[in-house]
């Protein structure tokens, strides 16, 4: 017999640092037994945003699936920023390269609706774009 699902939560927590508070409240779950299990699971990414969705179930139990850093953070950290340009048509902010940009396509392609490293490139690449963030030698 399958678990009946009270609610599905998605948020972000800075690896290996969850803490109880009033975002895991609302997804009615055991919040030290989850930061437990999500910080063991996150201690590998210091430093990282990590997404993940959290499937409450009626008897209390809970189960978690964790994401990919945001591409956001990711061409952050990348091009040395601390946060995107304000209007991206007139100001930038910053620049990476095509191997950072693959890097990055690489590692974000599990979470991505693309086929393949090219495809994640593209959507990475808009993502820059939209930031303010220029790709040396990428059209």
């Amino acid at each position: 017999m399958s678990k009946k699902i009270a609610k599905i939560s998605k948020l972000q927590f800075p690896a290996g640092g969850a803490k109880p508070g009033p975002a895991l409240a609302s997804a009615q779950i055991n919040m030290p037994q989850f930061c437990t299990q999500f910080n063991d699971a996150t201690k590998d990414r210091a430093g990282d945003v990590v997404p993940v969705i959290i499937t409450a179930y009626e008897d209390k139990s809970f189960s978690f699936v964790l994401k990919t850093t945001p591409a956001s953070n990711l061409l952050k950290k990348a091009a040395g920023v601390s946060k995107g340009a304000t209007n991206a048509k007139t100001g930038k902010v910053g620049s990476i390269t095509v191997e950072q940009l693959r890097e990055i396509a690489e590692y974000k392609l599990v979470d991505l609706n693309a086929n393949d490293v090219e495809g994640a490139m593209r959507i990475i690449a808009g993502t820059a774009r939209n930031m303010g963030i220029t790709i040396e030698g990428f059209e």
